[in-house]
């Protein structure tokens, strides 16, 4: 069937919607679309059989939805109406949620309902349940939905609020107004409205007499002070003062035209001088609520190495911190599991804090040699055995990342980006070493030329992963220790690291990492310093969340997959609406 999916911009939902669709061998184009201009040209020149919005903000014109059936993912319960959705089910304190989707009609979300899913809430923040809850939720409800609208006399259920099973209703958008608060009021309350802010639009607060959008909370009861004082910074967070605890919070949007957001203390400038410091180590006994970056968990022999770094971006001091961890973890345990975060796995270097930099270039330099250093110790761990866990998303040299283990694991419905094309980037961490011994020099280099996304089941079909089990964080993280715990109790675990080792000097001999990183950081350096004005424009439209309405399309992209990576069964799939 030829769907064309409408969408302000192809993120993680889309892209694991897409995805999904993919394998069952639809011809999917996607269309991002600020205008509705835009939409109706596409629609005009595309003809799909079905429409689907996975992310859109901008209302489909009628000319479209009157003649063609349109299904909105909406991240609300049956009823749910309202641009805010999620950001009153977290200030509400709703145990259970959902995703509906919906049919397009004149009214926002008043259309019928085509399927709808429900999850259990989590406390956290609106970015970790969309990237997770919610969007596991959208893929069960669009296939559902797919179904639906193959089988023949199938009707939509119209949307009845006389009906008691419905229990949504119309909310209106969420204002600072409803995400005030006091430093006095109770801490829970407090990191309840900046986790449903967070993402966008923020909680707006005041700092040294200046206003800011706070992000990233997390709940501290070792430090305590007046309510509302600043009490420290550690790896450039703040922590404030409330009532009874403290929040750290990690990133700050100055309340200003043209600001980014950062790091909290990079974002406060020299404002951050009078604010002292308050450093542990991931390997301190922590017997309170804190927040930590970085910490490991021992299991007898197994270490687990936890790096919950936001949206997965990695700093150049995050990438040498995490080093050193890594190098410290090497000392205590034989077999080391590295977590990454609990919603994100690895996006790679850190382009905020690049953007932000007086010389965006030099930033840009150091931020990819100390992840290339980063990716080096671990491949080079020749007497330890690691296994990378993907509990979240994994992007650009976040991959790379991943593939540096033994062993690469991953939770169902995450998606794979093994590309920096799109940020005008040729990568390093030594992708031009892993990536081709995982899948073959042919695949690497269609992989990072077309930068497609990837589910986890071609993933291991092509062997860019070794397994992926759970649809909840919970189930992966038993499934991963269940993994680690059957490799290191082998009888022949020293074997497997003496394999290693050989492997090592083998691929050493055939040609040394050193002349991977060389080849690799020769054309970065071109890529940050010869005035590369399509790694400065993307970055800066990345950061600044700029939408170019004239950029190409992600269309035919089904041909590309089905001819270069489907394999075996199906080799000899056609697609009805080809022409």
């Amino acid at each position: 069937m030829k769907i064309l999916f409408l969408t302000d911009s192809f993120n993680g939902m889309a892209q694991r919607l897409w995805i999904e669709l993919d394998r069952l061998n639809h011809q999917v184009k996607v269309q991002t679309a600020k205008t509705q201009k835009k939409m109706l040209d596409c629609v005009k020149q595309y003809k799909p059989g079905l429409i689907i919005a996975p992310f859109l903000t901008t209302k489909i014109p009628s000319e479209i939805w009157q003649k063609h059936i349109c299904l909105i993912v909406h991240p609300g319960i049956k009823g749910d109406r309202g641009a805010s959705s999620l950001d009153w089910a977290i200030l509400n304190k709703k145990k259970q949620w959902g995703v509906t989707i919906l049919q397009a009609a004149e009214k926002m979300d008043a259309g019928d309902i085509w399927g709808s899913e429900v999850f259990s809430m989590r406390n956290v923040s609106k970015a970790q349940l969309y990237r997770n809850e919610v969007t596991q939720a959208a893929s069960r409800g669009i296939l559902k939905a797919l179904k639906n609208f193959t089988t023949p006399h199938f009707l939509p259920e119209v949307l009845d609020y006389s009906d008691p099973k419905i229990k949504g209703k119309w909310n209106n958008k969420v204002t600072q107004k409803d995400l005030q608060f006091s430093w006095e009021d109770p801490t829970d309350s407090i990191i309840r409205k900046i986790n449903a802010a967070d993402s966008t639009p923020g909680v707006q607060i005041t700092l040294f007499n200046k206003s800011f959008y706070a992000y990233g909370a997390h709940k501290d009861s070792y430090l305590k002070g007046k309510s509302g004082a600043i009490l420290a910074q550690r790896h450039l967070a703040i922590s404030i003062a409330t009532k009874t605890d403290a929040v750290w919070i990690t990133h700050l949007k100055a309340a200003e035209q043209g600001s980014i957001k950062l790091p909290a203390v990079l974002a406060l400038q020299e404002l951050a001088n009078r604010i002292p410091l308050s450093n542990i180590s991931p390997f301190d006994d922590i017997k309170e609520n804190t927040w930590q970056e970085i910490s490991f968990q021992q299991e007898g022999h197994i270490g687990y190495l936890h790096f919950n770094f936001y949206n997965g971006a990695m700093s150049t001091q995050q990438c040498i911190r995490l080093k050193e961890a890594f190098i410290e973890a090497k000392k205590r345990v034989k077999l080391i599991v590295l977590m990454g975060g609990t919603d994100v796995w690895s996006n790679g270097i850190h382009l905020n804090i690049i953007e932000n930099a007086k010389n965006p270039a030099e930033e840009s330099w150091r931020n990819i040699n100390a992840i290339d250093d980063l990716i080096l110790e671990i491949i080079q761990s020749t007497n330890h055995y690691v296994i990378c866990a993907l509990q979240g998303n994994a992007g650009a040299g976040g991959v790379s990342l991943a593939l540096s283990g033994d062993k690469v694991l991953a939770r169902n419905g995450i998606v794979l980006n093994p590309h920096t094309k799109n940020m005008g980037l040729y990568g390093s961490e030594y992708w031009t070493y892993l990536l081709p011994k995982r899948i073959g020099i042919d695949k690497a280099n269609k992989f990072t030329e077309e930068c497609l996304p990837w589910g986890v089941a071609v993933a291991k079909e092509i062997g860019l992963i070794d397994d992926f089990f759970g649809e909840t964080t919970t189930e992966f993280v038993n499934f991963v220790k269940e993994q680690a715990n059957k490799i290191i109790k082998l009888t022949y675990f020293d074997k497997l690291l003496k394999a290693k080792q050989f492997q090592r000097r083998k691929d050493e001999m055939n040609k040394p990492l050193s002349k991977y990183r060389e080849e690799e950081l020769k054309k970065m350096k071109a890529n940050f310093f010869d005035n590369n004005m399509d790694y400065n424009q993307k970055r800066h439209s990345f950061v600044h969340k700029l939408v170019n309405e004239n950029a190409q399309t992600i269309e035919d992209l089904y041909m590309s997959r089905r001819a270069i990576y489907r394999k075996r069964k199906w080799e000899s799939i056609t697609y009805k609406d080809e022409k």
